[in-house]
């Protein structure tokens, strides 16, 4: 089979296209021949040698995909060969074929083709358990989204709307600002115009938001703290501009307030696989209702993977990078 290899860490002209074996599933696991893969920012952060893959995990880039089940491992009785599936994968994405258990495969939705249905798993996945877990968001509450202009962000503002929330979201420019209002978003914020934390407050009467989901780091943790209401939860999902940072722990102790954040990959397959079951109770029918779909950007051929991680790094896309492996 093709796969995409990182001949070392470094930028995008480091990955190049390789022959390989194809994997064999090990009991529990499935073999999906992949039609199309998403690439995220933790692809990018891994082939810059910033994110290291979980010990024993494979060190090919790819975290989600869709595509057709080609052989299946001992122990496995709820997929069989010929199923459709998109799936959260362990990496090894960036390739024809991958395995990965079998417990972290989901139908493809309803109404969806292979490319569209490759573009769900991290997102979701990454949204329930950072946004409707971790930060608890509940039916009338406000959540603050940065970045609403990403993959994560444009599923964050979905989901959080079909929880009956209000949300906020930031973006960089009046293009980004557009699409997140589009998505359900009462408000965008340009945040090269505009100070987030006084235009939360003022559309909150000065409660601030619930919750807020951070991308950011860096100093925006402690902006964030000041926008975030009495018993708000920020949650950290990545640090842009830093993990590091400085905060006055008399402000976050007065409010009650919650700092915690998580990575997905690190988590084992046992709670990545109650995550997939409960996304799949709770957000499967609203994708095959229409009410919640991912926003897909551009699309790459395997070959171009460089081109993929270029357009990432520029930051310049709305929504989903996608690259499409088999027709």
């Amino acid at each position: 089979m093709r796969r995409v290899a990182a001949t070392g860490p470094g930028g995008p002209e480091v990955l190049q296209l390789e022959s390989a074996a194809i994997p064999e599933p090990r009991p529990g696991e499935v073999l999906i021949r992949l039609h199309a893969v998403g690439v995220n920012r933790p692809d990018v952060l891994q082939r810059a040698g910033s994110y290291p893959p979980p010990p024993g995990s494979t060190s090919i880039l790819g975290l989600e995909g869709a595509g057709e089940i080609t052989a299946v491992g001992e122990g496995v009785d709820n997929w069989k060969v010929g199923d459709l599936v998109c799936a959260l994968l362990p990496g090894g994405g960036y390739a024809e074929y991958c395995v990965t258990p079998a417990a972290h495969c989901l139908p493809i939705p309803d109404g969806f083709d292979m490319l569209t249905a490759a573009a769900v798993p991290e997102t979701v996945l990454t949204v329930w358990a950072n946004v409707i877990e971790a930060g608890a968001l509940k039916q009338g509450e406000s959540l603050l989204v940065h970045g609403g202009s990403s993959g994560i962000g444009t599923m964050a503002i979905q989901i959080a709307r079909s929880q009956n929330t209000r949300v906020f979201a930031t973006a960089g420019s009046d293009e980004k600002c557009m699409a997140c209002a589009m998505l359900g978003a009462e408000r965008a914020i340009n945040y090269r115009r505009e100070d987030f934390v006084e235009v939360v407050k003022s559309l909150t009467d000065g409660r601030g938001a619930d919750v807020i989901l951070d991308m950011v780091g860096g100093d925006y943790v402690m902006r964030n703290l000041r926008a975030l209401a009495v018993e708000g939860r920020h949650v950290s999902i990545a640090f842009l501009q830093g993990s590091t940072v400085t905060l006055n722990l008399t402000h976050m102790m007065m409010r009650r307030q919650v700092l915690t954040g998580s990575t997905l990959r690190a988590r084992s397959d046992k709670e990545k696989a109650r995550l997939v079951s409960k996304v799949r109770e709770a957000v499967w029918p609203r994708l095959a209702a229409g009410e919640i779909r991912p926003l897909v950007h551009s699309v790459f051929d395997l070959g171009e993977v460089a081109k993929a991680h270029e357009l990432m790094e520029t930051s310049r896309h709305i929504g989903k990078i996608m690259l499409k492996v088999h027709d």
